[in-house]
């Protein structure tokens, strides 16, 4: 056997995948730096929080829907229904809540809920726009198309989060249309509750400039091959007027 040989193709596939892995690290950050700059880059520095309003079509009703989200993780989505105005997936920094539909009180979140929400509070606008200051690592997968849509696919692994009180890996999908520069769709797999194991799906749409971003008009969440509920807002402020009461959770 020829020892020299061996050693020497051993070296040649190591220097081949170092350079592999370097090309599609930075391959990766150049197609993430590319949507950064396509949605607003640097303008998006300016952005303290965001309103987004619309009225949601069901049963032959309008079912006016405010969502509200800032910079330091605060959120909430304000719902009126048949004259009933409800608060859902509030967040105020410390604690999540929401209203409980049957008996129309304020319900606080679970302690798993609200510490996977301090996690997550910096991830403004999105996860994949902040992973490099959060420290997130992104792979690309490659290219998939979607509805006909060539994209880029990113796995974003992100801070664990808790399930029933244990850390368990929080990976989000991320599918970048290779012409436009921006996300379509984002996937994530459930991990707890009655649809544990499926994949709750986001598919964006509809990107228009507001005050020098770029933001989805128009979104569809749902499960994967399951239902889903479209979105098409109506309004989007930049840096609104912001009730502070309105995260959080009621006193009594």
């Amino acid at each position: 056997m020829n020892f020299s040989k061996l050693n020497f193709n051993g070296l040649f596939f190591m220097l081949c995948f170092i350079s592999v892995s370097t090309v599609s690290a930075q391959t990766v950050d150049e197609i993430i730096n590319s949507y950064y700059e396509t949605v607003g880059g640097k303008k998006w520095d300016e952005v303290k929080a965001m309103k987004m309003t619309a009225n949601i079509e069901q049963g032959g009703m309008q079912i006016p829907v405010e969502v509200v989200t800032t910079r330091d993780g605060k959120t909430y989505t304000e719902v009126t229904f048949m004259g009933n105005t409800m608060t859902m997936n509030a967040f105020d920094g410390k604690k999540s809540w929401t209203t409980n539909f049957m008996t129309m009180q304020p319900e606080e979140s679970t302690a798993d809920d609200s510490e996977n929400a301090k996690r997550a509070a910096q991830e403004f606008p999105n996860a994949l726009f902040s992973c490099k200051k959060l420290g997130y690592k992104a792979t690309l997968l490659g290219k998939e198309k979607i509805e006909g849509t060539e994209c880029y696919k990113i796995k974003l692994d992100k801070k664990t989060m808790l399930v029933e009180g244990k850390e368990i890996p929080n990976v989000e999908y991320y599918y970048l249309d290779t012409e436009n520069n921006v996300p379509i769709m984002v996937e994530t797999e459930i991990n707890s509750g009655e649809m544990k194991g499926k994949i709750a799906q986001t598919k964006l749409s509809d990107y228009q400039e507001v005050e020098g971003v770029f933001v989805p008009y128009s979104t569809t969440s749902g499960i994967k091959d399951g239902p889903s509920q479209a979105i098409q807002f109506e309004k989007v402020e930049i840096n609104p007027s912001v009730d502070e009461k309105k995260f959080s959770f009621p006193k009594k």
